[in-house]
């Protein structure tokens, strides 16, 4: 990357003040662009999910991971809970979606609890040897008495789909017969998933992440205190892909320390660690062991680093400069916090991050952990904390005595809850995935990249007023 007109800004840049100039291209398709990560993830979408309890759960790993993603389980989440997930999430097929499976004689009730933990918003009623006898939607059950039966509302009008068809073939069923999902069987009948024409059309489009057996991957944290090397060696039993040694201050000696004790084990994955923002963090945590170094200390959404202490440092200037430590050693970064639109990630890439973390963004989908809320106004919402927040908190220092869950109490630092609003429009993950890879393609496209690495070699990158920054925003409504 270099600057526009090769001026060096003497100040450091967040992702608004930056822009990107055209280039001279000869990459004829956003389709032709490769955007798998060069870092050893085995990430073909440069997305990672942050390890925040309010956004990384086991429907958000298989989902992600599915569209060539990463997430990463929170280190507050029991070792035996993690190495259930691993194995669930590696069990998941990669092309149909888990479905929401329901007995006919449930309730409405029971189906109106189940069926917003999945964007497709359906559920298949099966019988007692697991073979679909109907489906129901919300709308199946709106106006329903909650004790009503499902097998007295569901629609017994099936159309069901071979579990290894074609998904291009699927679309062109479900489309010719006007449906939006269908069940997906075993040559026995018996449920497989479930696909929906939107689910069909992005397996042609996506490539999943899966590890060497053809299972999607999924990473997992471990902290900084007690017992690392122990935590760390169980998480690589269960058979996590990538190990992220994490801590909200890595550039000291509790984390080198930790790093050389996970490097001492010989894994087999990359080690990811951090978070810093300096180039000499970036060299003490590679000559530490470290694969890849996580950078951003305060810009994220749930983070109160900056104000609470004054610590911190504008994001695209901290991945521009650990980015290109990094490459010295033949090493990568991740940019972790501060991204709000599909441009940011393509400015964190540019800058040379292999993959980009979301946090807060991705807590306001279907997918993530939380239960699915109605604000008075109508408008759907999930809660998002940070995990210095008293709630993250307490859930770590669970195991501890009350003496020293209150002194820890006494000094979180972030926002405890903040309600995250379902975009209507983009309501799942997999819809905001959507954004993000076709404006991180047309970005590639406008610089003339083929791939990752030559997007963060070919970008030529301008300093903006705040004027220019709002000057690139669309309106939603006229201005007379």
């Amino acid at each position: 990357m270099r600057f526009l007109n090769d001026v060096q800004p003497t100040y450091d840049l967040t992702y608004d003040d930056v822009f990107m100039v055209p280039s001279r291209s000869s990459v004829g398709s956003r389709q032709a662009v490769d955007l798998s990560a060069p870092d050893g993830t085995g990430t073909t979408v440069p997305l990672v999910v942050a390890n925040m309890t309010a956004v990384a759960g086991r429907r958000m790993a298989e989902t992600v991971a599915r569209r060539g993603g990463l997430v990463v389980i929170p280190q507050d989440i029991p070792i035996e809970v993690v190495t259930e997930v691993v194995g669930w999430v590696k069990s998941r097929h990669l092309v149909l979606d888990t479905p929401i499976v329901l007995s006919p004689h449930q309730t409405v009730a029971d189906a109106l609890s189940l069926l917003p933990k999945r964007a497709h918003n359906a559920g298949v009623v099966v019988d007692e040897d697991y073979k679909p006898v109907g489906v129901v939607t919300d709308r199946d059950l709106s106006g329903v008495d909650r004790f009503t039966q499902l097998a007295q509302v569901m629609s017994r009008d099936l159309l069901l789909l071979d579990a290894d068809i074609d998904p291009r073939e699927a679309f062109n069923t479900l489309d010719h017969a006007n449906r939006r999902y269908a069940p997906a069987v075993h040559a026995d009948g018996r449920l497989a998933g479930i696909l929906t024409r939107k689910g069909a059309l992005r397996a042609t489009l996506y490539t999943p992440a899966v590890d060497a057996q053809g299972r999607l991957r999924i990473a997992a944290a471990v902290g900084i205190n007690g017992d690392v090397a122990g935590k760390a060696k169980q998480l690589l039993d269960a058979g996590i892909d990538t190990l992220v040694i994490d801590t909200a201050h890595g550039h000291q000696e509790s984390m080198i320390n930790a790093v050389r004790t996970v490097r001492a084990l010989d894994p087999q994955v990359p080690i990811v660690a951090g978070n810093i923002v300096s180039a000499q963090g970036v060299r003490d945590l590679i000559e530490a062991g470290a694969d890849i170094v996580k950078v951003g200390v305060g810009p994220g959404a749930m983070c109160t680093t900056r104000m609470m202490t004054g610590v911190g440092r504008p994001q695209f200037s901290a991945v521009l400069e650990c980015a290109a430590e990094a490459k010295k050693h033949g090493k990568h970064v991740w940019a972790d916090g501060g991204v709000r639109h599909p441009r940011d990630v393509a400015m964190a890439l540019a800058a040379g991050a292999s993959n980009v973390m979301i946090g807060s963004w991705f807590a306001g989908t279907y997918e993530s952990p939380g239960d699915l809320q109605q604000a008075p106004d109508g408008r759907y919402y999930k809660e998002s904390f940070g995990m210095a927040s008293a709630r993250a908190v307490a859930n770590r220092t669970s195991e501890e005595s009350a003496y020293d869950r209150a002194r820890k109490g006494l000094f979180e630092e972030g926002i405890s809850t903040s309600r995250m609003f379902l975009d209507p429009q983009r309501p799942g993950v997999e819809d905001l995935i959507d954004s993000v890879v076709a404006g991180v393609r047309s970005s590639c496209t406008y610089a003339g990249a083929g791939d990752l690495a030559e997007f963060a070699d070919k970008a030529v990158v301008g300093v903006q007023s705040a004027a220019g920054y709002a000057e690139g925003k669309p309106l939603h409504a006229s201005w007379s």
